[in-house]
């Protein structure tokens, strides 16, 4: 790295510029652009999630305040907080979802090989959702309740990582069901769903597609049990059935064989009761399995607590779905950056010593490498760290 360039700048270095470009060319967005691009705006929203700021006067602020180090941060316009509100509102928002895709897909390469707990040849995913609220007054196209508004950020997630594979923005109305109609289904893949997805009919389209998935059923499910494979229960396998759906249209929406597993957790004394349409992992796999989708979780809970995706610079959709989508980005940046770098820190950590010396002229590596920095753990939770 060059050591004359700041740490910001070396941390952009890691972007592929000339994707970039192809993005904002595919949405003309420089149409009638004369000073402020598309890279300055990305830029300036990237700056305020690594920093934590709160408004785009606090951009403005900040970023003036170091005028003189703009040029070498590589944003060329002049920042003001009107030039970014015009910018949030008038903006393709796809300009930065096209691009975080691009990244997306690299940072998947580096992590293909990652363990996540279970030795499984297959791609194995997660999906599930999380609500951000708004004011419904403020919000007006972000409906959700009678007098409440939200977004919806489903999420499709890679657990060797984890990285987002999918993510779908939409509002809180839309139910989380109905993301399985979006889903472009990988064959030999491996889905884990909660019972918010439970539809059969949606389930039997990832079966045809050869594609497995893990889910829970019901306390009201209806079933024919045709086999019962033995079982230890002193692992806490409680039964390994092959069943059979009953009810009229319940039967005609997944004619197939079903298999139904009941796992006792010992450490909440719970009983659960996973479906799968995969007969060949061993009954205690596929519990575990399940317990992995927590990830998806802790990715929800993580850019929710270390970036800026509750509270906007903008009202409008197009400057939500811009902010969110910059955020994502700046996420699998830092991931990719990590594993670039081999860094042993977490991610949290990372973030953490770069948002206080991003005019620093260092190299990166140094910076990242040299700093003793102790991680917060969170005590209560029973739950691993996501990111160690």
């Amino acid at each position: 790295m060059n050591p004359g360039k700041t740490i910001f700048a070396q941390l952009m270095d890691f972007l592929p510029a000339y994707q970039f470009q192809k993005c904002v060319e595919r949405y003309r967005g420089h149409y009638k652009v004369k000073s402020f691009s598309c890279w300055d705006q990305f830029l300036c929203l990237a700056f305020a999630q690594l920093t934590y700021r709160e408004s785009l006067r606090d951009i403005e602020a900040c970023l003036r305040a170091a005028n003189t180090k703009l040029y070498h941060l590589g944003i060329r316009g002049r920042v003001s907080r009107n030039t970014l509100a015009n910018a949030n509102t008038m903006r393709d928002w796809r300009i930065y979802g096209e691009f975080a895709q691009v990244l997306i897909a690299q940072a998947r390469q580096l992590y293909a090989h990652e363990d996540f707990g279970l030795e499984l040849e297959q791609t194995v995913y997660a999906l599930d959702s999380t609500t951000i609220d708004l004011c419904l007054a403020l919000f007006p196209w972000a409906e959700f309740r009678k007098r409440k508004g939200a977004v919806k950020l489903h999420t499709l997630l890679d657990l060797h990582g984890p990285i987002p594979t999918v993510i779908w923005i939409t509002t809180g109305k839309v139910h989380d069901v109905n993301i399985l109609d979006e889903l472009f289904i990988e064959t030999g893949a491996l889905y884990i769903l909660d019972r918010g997805y439970l539809d059969f009919a949606r389930l039997h389209r990832i079966h045809r597609s050869l594609a497995f998935f893990v889910t829970r059923a019901k306390k009201n499910f209806r079933f024919r049990r045709l086999y019962s494979a033995p079982v230890d229960k002193t692992i806490g396998l409680l039964f390994d059935q092959t069943v059979l759906l009953k009810g009229f249209y319940a039967s005609k929406d997944f004619p197939d064989r079903l298999r139904r597993i009941g796992f006792l957790d010992a450490e909440r004394n719970k009983r659960l009761v996973f479906l799968t349409n995969n007969f060949t992992l061993p009954a205690l796999t596929i519990a575990k399995l399940y317990k992995c989708r927590w990830q998806v979780e802790l990715f929800f809970k993580w850019i929710k607590q270390h970036l800026r995706i509750k509270a906007f610079y903008g009202t409008s959709e197009n400057a939500v779905k811009t902010q969110i989508w910059i955020a994502i980005t700046v996420y699998v940046l830092v991931a990719i950056v990590k594993k670039r770098l081999n860094l042993p820190m977490s991610l949290y950590t990372i973030l953490q010593i770069l948002s206080v010396t991003l005019f620093e002229k260092i190299p990166i590596l140094q910076a990242l490498s040299t700093t003793p920095y102790t991680d917060q753990k969170d005590d209560s939770s029973n739950q691993p760290n996501l990111f160690d």
